[in-house]
């Protein structure tokens, strides 16, 4: 195979690691982060902002060069890069930590940031020995496509600008919506419609930009398969369960209420998220044992690769292939693990010395482990399919497991195997994100030494923000409500439950596993089928027809290039709408914490007047999507 010759030679010396580059970094970074944690709290999934930000940090050096002079790819690729870390962290902050809200615990912001902090940081330092071999040796196999599309939006950074555009008119109407229907509450947000004939069976819509978003992002293979599962669920299972139960009581309900007297929302709260989480759990450790002959080669490959460094003479490498010292990767691991142990608020308040030193190696095993799986798969597929979550109940069955063979059965012992579980979360996402940087930033030709860098500071200045983000989400509304489900949080709350108390609703969720078993065993991929069931249908329905946008506008395409022109436009605009919609909700969040959750005008529409308007104006937006991914104007 001929050598790779990188956009910017070896021998090129230019400005990359700035003041500018870092700050900018930062600011985006917190911003596209707390939106994603906004998402993430609400459905349980969130993007990569790879390329948004890639094409952010393009137009703010643009925009600004008459003030701070002119910038070069490798400056906006270090901007990108340094952005791109806060997303990992809300990823694995959001899948474990309203847990703990939940139990009632209610940590402190201190808590939730150190771990944000320390998770993030190992990651990146375990990733930092695999870049020679996953990133270089593997760059015929391993694509990293969201690596590649931001190293393609730097190199075209002449047009970056016209394509900026998208992400940024996208995070104008998305805030917009979200301002007129979570603050000034013009219209409702969501509407149901019960059907006939099949008992409590009702279809929803959750009509907001973020959802439809992350459909055009998804595409219309998952997102169609997503909904097919909440369509199991609640035009499926949940009018069996009335029909054959309508004159039983609930023996899971308060008072073994009737189910007759029971909304199909209470349904779906008693049984469906039990099944839905055996779905769930069961897709992700299907996930991962698929992954075991790739976890298997990475780490014999990474412990390879690290010997060989240690035993190498001492030979200064190019600027190119220039990482961070190994020594300071392990000393860092190191400082890591002492702080996990002589930290009590860590891994909660309370808990021993013995429990710290035992969550610590555990955090070591499965985080070295799940951070070489992660890079692995999202080389492959991208970080929005990467499984975090199986890798999370994966490691939260190991941790509980041993908690429980050791009698750290009580609340603290729950605490802690969560605290767990969330570090190695975190590292495994941010491994994932820091690939797909490191694989621009080898197309570009980039310092692999000043990228590291980058995402460490990334790491360490918006761990803080991000965790602020959650937990003021947390003291406005309730984690597991309606209003913010919490669906990752709350499923690795069962996992935990259930294996330390042994008071998990079994047979249902041994239902769900033998449903997840039946679509891996139909060649269906499990995992978004499970997610589907698990989440409300009307969550699903928006996803849905972003996935049938996408679908449309791309088949309508007259040449391949206007479709990958087209979807380009589509992804960037959809970024924008999520971004839009997750700012503004942390936002009002903010507003409702100091004064109170805003009244806004609160319309009461007559009979099912405010539903229509709702679907009317979804409708538009549906309409908007579909032009500006077509290049066209309304």
């Amino acid at each position: 195979m001929a050598e790779f010759k990188p956009y910017i030679s070896v021998e090129q010396k230019l400005r990359d690691f700035s003041f500018r580059a870092i700050c900018t970094g930062i600011i985006f970074g917190i911003v596209f982060g707390s939106a994603n944690a906004y998402l993430g709290l609400r459905v349980g999934l969130t993007i990569s902002t790879a390329i948004p930000l890639a094409i952010v940090a393009v137009a703010i050096f643009k925009l600004l060069s008459p003030v701070l002079g002119p910038s070069n790819v490798l400056e906006q690729n270090i901007a990108a890069t340094t952005g791109s870390a806060s997303s990992s962290l809300a990823s694995g902050i959001i899948f474990t930590i309203p847990a703990l809200f939940i139990w009632g615990f209610n940590p402190p912001l201190l808590q939730i940031g150190t771990l944000a902090l320390l998770g993030g940081v190992l990651g990146v330092l375990f990733m930092i020995p695999l870049r020679r071999f996953l990133i270089v040796k593997e760059h015929g196999s391993l694509p990293y496509p969201e690596g590649t599309a931001a190293a393609q939006v730097l190199i075209a950074a002449d047009v970056g600008g016209a394509r900026a555009n998208n992400v940024f008119l996208g995070l104008g109407v998305g805030a917009l919506y979200k301002f007129f229907t979570g603050f000034v509450k013009l219209w409702p947000e969501s509407l149901h419609v019960r059907l006939p004939v099949l008992k409590k069976a009702e279809l929803g819509l959750e009509a907001g930009p973020a959802l439809l978003g992350v459909g055009y992002i998804l595409g219309y293979r998952i997102s169609a398969i997503m909904v097919a599962g909440g369509l199991l669920s609640w035009i499926g299972i949940i009018p069996i369960i009335s029909y054959f139960g309508e004159g039983l009581g609930n023996p899971l309900a308060p008072a073994n209420e009737l189910l007759f007297n029971m909304t199909p929302y209470d349904i779906w709260s008693s049984y469906i998220k039990y099944i839905g989480a055996g779905a769930v759990a069961c897709a992700g450790i299907i996930t991962v044992f698929k992954s075991i002959p790739t976890m298997y080669k990475s780490l014999k490959i990474g412990i390879q690769g690290i010997r060989r460094k240690s035993n190498a003479e001492f030979i200064r490498p190019v600027r190119t292939d220039h990482d961070v010292s190994i020594h300071v990767v392990l000393i860092g691991v190191m400082l890591v693990m002492l702080g996990v142990v002589i930290t009590p608020h860590v891994l909660g308040i309370g808990s021993s010395l013995m429990i710290r030193i035992v969550g610590a190696l555990c955090i070591a095993v499965f985080a070295f482990m799940f951070v070489t799986v992660s890079s692995r798969i999202v080389g492959l597929v991208g970080v929005s399919s990467n499984p975090t979550s199986g890798m999370t109940i994966v490691t939260l069955l190991g941790t509980s497991l041993v908690f429980a063979a050791l009698g750290w059965t009580d609340d603290f012992g729950k605490a802690a195997a969560l605290t767990v579980g969330t570090v190695v979360c975190i590292a495994s996402s941010i491994a994932g994100d820091i690939s797909q940087d490191l694989k621009a930033g080898y197309i570009i030709g980039a310092t692999p030494q000043k990228q590291q860098t980058a995402e460490l500071i990334g790491v360490m200045t918006s761990a803080f923000g991000i965790a602020a983000a959650v937990w003021l989400l947390g003291r406005v509304y309730e984690f597991g409500s309606a209003d913010l489900a919490a669906p990752q949080a709350t499923l690795m709350k069962t996992v935990i439950e259930g294996v330390l108390h042994g008071n998990l609703q079994w047979s249902l969720v041994l239902s769900g596993v033998a449903l997840a078993l039946t679509a891996e065993l139909l060649g269906v991929p499990s995992l978004p089928f499970a997610v589907g069931i698990y989440l409300p249908l009307a969550t699903m329905t928006p996803v849905f027809m972003g996935g049938v946008i996408r679908h449309f506008v791309e088949k309508s395409s007259r040449s391949s290039e206007e479709r990958e022109s087209r979807k380009e436009r589509g992804i960037l605009l959809g970024s924008g709408l999520i971004a839009g919609e997750g700012i503004i909700g942390v936002l009002v969040a903010a507003y409702a914490f100091f004064s109170g959750k805003p009244e806004g005008l609160d319309i009461k529409w007559p009979g099912i007047g405010g539903e229509i308007i709702s679907l009317l104006i979804f409708v538009l937006l549906g309409v908007f999507l579909i032009s500006r991914s077509c290049g066209k104007r309304l």
